[in-house]
């Protein structure tokens, strides 16, 4: 039995395919985030560009038709969707901020529509099938963290996920559960070889965010194939001890729903007291490129 005092937040992260049709998979989405709420979801997580194909895999000046501005279509139906429902909502968009400025853009909403998270994805790849670069600006907004009703999100962007830096940033700015919207996947030419050490990798990195910070960290991933990758979905959340709470699994769509005791968070801390004992004395050369 949950003690009173107990502050206990239901966490969904959305896992789905997209197709070709915008209109369509925003519709998918808001669909999701009802479903969600119905189970009793009280934050839920999109998965990263949910409203289009992932459109990196080659580099298509076409693609940028798929760009919006922010308030937008898609982030005007999740602001929707969030105050219908009085859930939290974030995911992230493409977004067009000027004429040739583009952006990979995460969004929260609170329970009553009101925009009060907003990311730019900081860390752009430039990886074969995952061309971010030509299309995305890195961000300039710093590791910003949404106060909502049901708790502080710090929400990254994929390739966030995998900088121990942004999450620390994230956490020290007050953030209680990380989220990545994020799409990764298998080509069909590596999953043989290298599929299960980069998805044990995948996890590996995202669960150390969550010990090392004392923090919630959830994951909404694509699903489905696109052209040359299979997005392996695999959504989850682990809790500050780096526990596990819930995976979804590589092939289906699906909403991975927890419970998360925000009280964990400084029963974890006192603990294992990583931020006590931190020497922010000696960690200057983080700033640099390298050391040589």
């Amino acid at each position: 039995m949950a003690n009173a005092k107990d502050r206990i937040v239901r966490l969904a992260t959305v896992q789905m395919t997209c197709s070709e049709n915008q209109t369509e998979n925003i519709e998918k989405a808001i669909a999701k985030v009802r479903h969600a709420s119905t189970l009793g979801a009280n934050i839920v997580c999109l998965q990263e560009l949910f409203n289009a194909p992932y459109p990196c895999q080659s580099e298509d000046h076409d693609r940028f038709e798929w760009a919006e501005s922010i308030p937008g279509p898609t982030s005007q139906a999740m602001s929707d969707v969030a105050k219908e429902c009085a859930v939290v909502v974030t995911g992230s968009i493409f977004e067009r901020r000027a004429h040739g400025l583009y952006h990979n853009t995460a969004v929260v909403y609170d329970t009553d529509g009101a925009q009060v998270g907003f990311y730019r994805k900081m860390h752009i790849p430039d990886d074969p099938l995952y061309y971010e670069k030509f299309y995305f600006t890195p961000g300039d907004t710093g590791f910003t963290v949404a106060k909502t009703k049901f708790g502080a999100i710090g929400v990254g962007v994929c390739w966030d996920q995998w900088y121990p830096e942004a999450a620390r940033l994230f956490a020290m700015r007050g953030a209680e559960i990380l989220l990545y919207p994020t799409a990764i996947g298998w080509s069909v030419a590596d999953k043989p070889l290298y599929g299960r050490s980069q998805h044990e990798a995948w996890e590996t990195m995202m669960r150390s965010h969550a010990i090392a910070n004392g923090v919630f960290v959830g994951a909404a991933n694509r699903v489905g194939v696109e052209n040359s990758i299979e997005f392996w979905g695999a959504s989850f959340v682990f809790d500050p001890a780096g526990n596990l709470l819930h995976r979804a699994s590589h092939s289906d769509e699906e909403i991975v729903l927890v419970e998360c005791n925000l009280n964990q968070i400084d029963t974890q801390r006192t603990h294992w007291p990583f931020l006590r004992d931190r020497r922010i004395d000696a960690y200057g050369d983080l700033t640099k490129r390298w050391i040589d």
